[in-house]
């Protein structure tokens, strides 16, 4: 029998001792820390192997029983968290039933709920085959985590469980394709009192921005969307989520600009259809370089795993589609089946992110038993 409040206890001081760590992908001393606060919780297990595995800088975790090397349950999590610009940012306060802090939801949370299950289920069940994998690079699009895990390490398992996606009642079927592009615009500089005698790559970079989302996103999205509905959403989108230029004088016009456009893309449409787009919209002088690229992910949740969240919430449950997208699509081109969803989160990637505290005890309740039916049966 789960003793809830200290389990409560347990995961409160883990995730906010997590949250405190500042694992972003420009420190990565910090993301080191982090993985040594999650080996020391886990090497204290008997019977246990933690493999740290690397690639182009960035460290993995993957933790099994001994002798294990295809678990029945592998669930998987990443600890790097958005950068935020206030060193001050990273803390963490409880109010209102729930964790408070940058990465608290996304997800410090779930890793703490994942290291504290797999401790419990290890000691009351030696060498069941379950495990444990840990990344660091997921926010910049998982290529040397997840990809390189199943990919060049040969990481296996029969099923994936990722909380990164959904909510505590929301399994998802289905995640949208990722494009990121990197647009550049070449110009000419010239004195800014006299824009006629130059060609402003930044201005020519705003323009074709505009025009992009302008010609090519504008007309597949509905009329309204609706903040609550989960099926307004499933259309392409398109996002700046960055502007730079090398200028260092306030009076000179920029010869080179480059942006940032995060681009999200239901079926039918692919990462070739989205990028040959936003090339015809461009003019002379501007290029666009995909920086990550991956394709809309179709899930099939196990209906065991619909059916324990059922039984642990005691409310309905419902198969959604999600306009964002996790390390879920690498175990999928794997045809490795994946469980995406979480405990309830809120405000993800800002200062007051959060995590609600019962959803964590009855997530990892879901968790230990389709664990405890996938790995015994």
């Amino acid at each position: 029998m789960i003793d809830r409040e200290r389990l409560k206890d347990h995961l409160v001081q883990l995730t906010r001792d997590l949250v405190l760590i500042e694992s972003t992908d420009a420190r990565p001393e910090e993301r080191r820390r982090c993985f040594q606060l999650i080996r020391n919780h886990l090497e204290e297990v008997p019977g246990v192997e933690l493999r740290k595995l690397e690639s182009q800088g960035y460290e993995s975790l993957v933790v099994l029983p001994e002798g294990c090397e295809r678990p029945a349950v592998l669930f998987c999590g990443h600890l790097d968290v958005v950068e935020h610009p206030d060193p001050e940012s990273y803390r963490s306060e409880i109010r209102e039933g729930r964790i408070y802090g940058p990465g608290a939801g996304d997800m410090k949370g779930q890793l703490a709920i994942l290291v504290q299950l797999m401790r419990q289920l290890w000691r009351e069940h030696p060498g069941l085959p379950v495990g444990l994998a840990i990344t660091s690079d997921e926010e910049r699009g998982g290529e040397q985590g997840v990809r390189f895990l199943v990919e060049d390490a040969g990481l296996d398992a029969e099923i994936a469980v990722i909380p990164d996606g959904g909510s505590l009642n929301d399994v998802i079927i289905e995640e949208k394709g990722i494009l990121h592009l990197r647009l550049k615009a070449e110009g000419s500089a010239a004195h800014a009192a006299r824009p006629w005698l130059g060609d402003n790559a930044l201005e020519r970079l705003m323009e074709a921005a505009g025009e992009i989302r302008r010609r090519v996103f504008a007309p597949l999205a509905p009329a309204r969307v609706e903040a609550d509905d989960l099926d307004t959403h499933w259309f392409p989108t398109c996002s700046v989520t960055m502007m730079d230029t090398p200028n260092d004088s306030p009076n000179r016009i920029p010869e080179g600009a480059e942006a940032v456009l995060d681009i999200r893309f239901p079926p039918p449409h692919t990462a070739a259809s989205m990028l040959a787009a936003v090339r015809d919209c461009l003019g002379p002088r501007l290029v666009a370089e995909p920086i990550v690229s991956a394709e809309p992910t179709h899930l099939a949740p196990d209906e065991r795993f619909v059916a324990l969240t059922r039984e642990v919430t005691g409310a309905p449950t419902r198969l959604v589609r999600a306009c964002g997208g996790s390390d879920a699509r690498f175990f999928f081109a794997r045809g490795i089946p994946v469980m995406l969803s979480r405990p309830r989160v809120g405000n993800l990637h800002g200062r007051d992110e959060w995590i609600e505290i019962d959803s964590m005890l009855d997530y990892f309740e879901i968790c230990r038993r389709y664990a405890l039916e996938r790995a015994l049966r």
